[in-house]
């Protein structure tokens, strides 16, 4: 069976590398005779796997030491509950920008336990573009500022880093993650879902700055409390194994493969701009996002004819371009080119793009 172009937005694809590294170590891993899935968390040889998995993190992130880093579950979703749970016992104000449906939801959600400003939305344009941010809206004593610097569902991307003073900024970076530096000491909290560009789903990774955990709100539940994971390093539960010690292969993949996040970035902008600039020149095909705020993980692209649309994504699915199908709320096409998808991949589909495009 011949392997197909996988352009899903989530669970996405992994590195050929990657996967052929943990085949050849599935059955028994480093000579202990066992899977990592089947191993003891509360094992030695695990607890290098994870100890490892996160030593690199912080190497090619560059997180400062005084901030944490957790191996939680629950997916992002999950982070739009604990972020307010943790963070908003102070003022308990926050403010939120909305540029698209997932940080609507983070939204929604901390409008339970707060106070919560919406400062600025994109949802005027269908979440085409990133707003600029107006200080004057901002609450100065608000506990923090949230954003999702990366739009998976509509493709768009911060082209900026809000500055939000001492008010400690919040990104939902599950989409974006390791696809090019970030200055972390710029946030007071970073958390993404894993199965964008880390890891298979399951695993939900927190970087988060030592003097925003350990006043939480009464009555938290224990799984949602930072300081009770950071002080079990991660291990308050069965944290989910498999996926950490993937993260880690990926990350040996991204030093080995790049030479790290600048590398990585070169080789990301190289790909989206193959696929950008056909669309820019196309006739049929036309990208939904202002070029500004473009992302380099999402391209979102229509052709203005829902018919032709769906005749697309069923002939490239036949051609081996799966999950090119765009969201519901936006119609059309989304192209997924995390870090794992090969030039290679997006020039093959630009290439059956012309095609397509000189026969319609």
């Amino acid at each position: 069976m011949s392997m197909v172009y996988n352009f899903s937005a989530g669970p996405s694809v992994l590195p050929e590398p990657v996967l052929k590294r943990a085949a050849a170590e599935m059955m028994d891993y480093k000579g202990s005779g066992q899977s990592v899935m089947e191993m003891s968390h509360r094992s030695k040889v695990y607890d290098e796997i994870i100890v490892s998995c996160r030593a690199s993190l912080r190497k090619v992130m560059g997180i400062p030491d005084n901030y944490k880093v957790l191996f939680l579950q629950g997916g992002a979703s999950s982070q739009f509950t604990m972020v307010p749970m943790n963070l908003l016992t102070k003022s308990g104000k926050a403010d939120y920008m909305v540029t698209g449906q997932f940080s609507g939801k983070a939204y929604e959600e901390a409008t339970r336990y707060g106070e919560i400003n919406l400062i600025a939305s994109s949802k005027d344009k269908n979440f085409t573009y990133i707003p600029e941010l107006d200080p004057a809206k901002c609450s100065p004593d608000a506990d923090y500022f949230h954003i999702c610097y990366n739009n998976t569902i509509y493709g768009t991307r911060f082209n900026y880093i809000p500055e939000t003073g001492d008010v400690p900024l919040v990104a939902d970076m599950s989409s974006c993650i390791l696809s090019e530096p970030y200055d972390v000491s710029k946030f007071g909290l970073i958390y993404a879902g894993a199965q964008k560009n880390m890891a298979p789903a399951g695993l939900t990774v927190v970087i988060v700055r030592d003097d925003l955990i350990g006043s939480p709100m009464e009555k938290i539940p224990a799984m949602y409390d930072y300081k009770l994971m950071a002080d079990n390093d991660s291990m308050y539960n069965t944290p989910p194994t498999y996926a950490i010690y993937i993260c880690g292969l990926v990350l040996d993949w991204i030093t080995e493969s790049f030479g790290g996040l600048e590398g990585m970035k070169a080789h990301n902008e190289k790909k989206a701009a193959v696929l950008y600039d056909y669309l820019d020149s196309s006739k049929l095909f036309k990208a939904t996002v202002q070029a500004p705020y473009r992302s380099l993980m999402n391209v979102t692209f229509v052709t203005g004819d829902e018919a032709k649309d769906k005749a697309f994504v069923t002939e490239a699915a036949k051609r081996g371009f799966v999950n090119l199908a765009g969201h519901r709320s936006v119609g059309g096409m989304r192209a997924s080119i995390y870090n794992a998808m090969p030039i290679e991949g997006v020039r093959k589909l630009t290439d059956f793009m012309r095609e397509f495009e000189s026969g319609a």
